[in-house]
């Protein structure tokens, strides 16, 4: 199995063009551009979902910094960011349910 190499988006773009219009021959793409098969496929599946955007390298970032390229992400993002929120809030809730409890003890002790 052909190891893949490092491309930038728009070699991505041209590589994906390059094998769509050659009637989607993945093998031959992948020899021609020196990257894997898997790596043509993938692409060329991603450009026809999402269009050039599916074509950005997008790993080792997390998804609340990401830029949304549907309107599926835009909401998945905006769950995740108010998942955060209510987890601070139930923090600080419980937080200070034990502040109160540990300030009602030492009022009785006294």
């Amino acid at each position: 199995m052909k190891q893949g190499r490092e491309t930038t988006q728009e070699e991505r773009i041209a590589i994906v063009k390059d094998c769509l219009e050659n009637g989607s021959n993945f093998g031959e793409t992948a020899i021609k551009y020196n990257v894997s098969y898997q790596q043509v496929y993938t692409w060329v599946k991603k450009y026809k979902q999402l269009g050039e955007a599916g074509l950005e390298d997008r790993r080792g970032k997390r998804i609340a910094e990401q830029e949304p390229r549907t309107e599926l992400e835009a909401a998945r993002i905006e769950i995740e960011q108010l998942k955060h929120k209510l987890y601070l809030a139930e923090m600080e809730r419980d937080l200070l349910k034990k502040l109160d409890e540990l300030e009602r003890r030492d009022a009785f002790r006294k």
